[in-house]
């Protein structure tokens, strides 16, 4: 079992900055892929980047890549989400999700523990 807790989301204008992080509890931390999605009101969760076990290894969606990054310490058991740029339609719930690897996937059914999510508005 896996417990993971978000924080850093909020109301930001355009073109600024957030942070979030996702803190992680219960499994061997530095042994899984993490993953960061988000979900818009009427739209599908969709993926927007992972970091592999070790952190070396990123992969980000078409969406975000130059404006996000991925990073985690594997000593504090967390992992974060540095949001530039921001947009209004990056306005979601974003979640952290514990990879069912070590390396990570776009694909929602190979994470298996998700944190409740943090809201993320963007203003225009």
């Amino acid at each position: 079992q896996v417990q993971l807790v978000e924080s850093g989301g909020g109301l930001v204008q355009a073109g600024g900055s957030l942070r979030l992080s996702c803190a992680a509890s219960g499994r061997a931390f530095s042994t899984y892929a993490l993953g960061w999605f988000r979900q818009a009101p009427g739209k599908e969760r969709e993926f927007v980047a992972r970091i592999d076990w070790s952190g070396y290894s990123t992969y980000y969606a078409d969406s975000v890549k130059g404006r996000f990054t991925i990073s985690r310490d594997n000593a504090k058991n967390t992992v974060y989400l540095q949001m530039n740029s921001l947009k209004p339609e990056d306005t979601a719930v974003y979640y952290c999700a514990t990879g069912r690897g070590a390396w990570g996937s776009t694909e929602y059914s190979e994470y298996d523990y998700w944190g409740q999510g943090t809201q993320v508005t963007v203003s225009s």
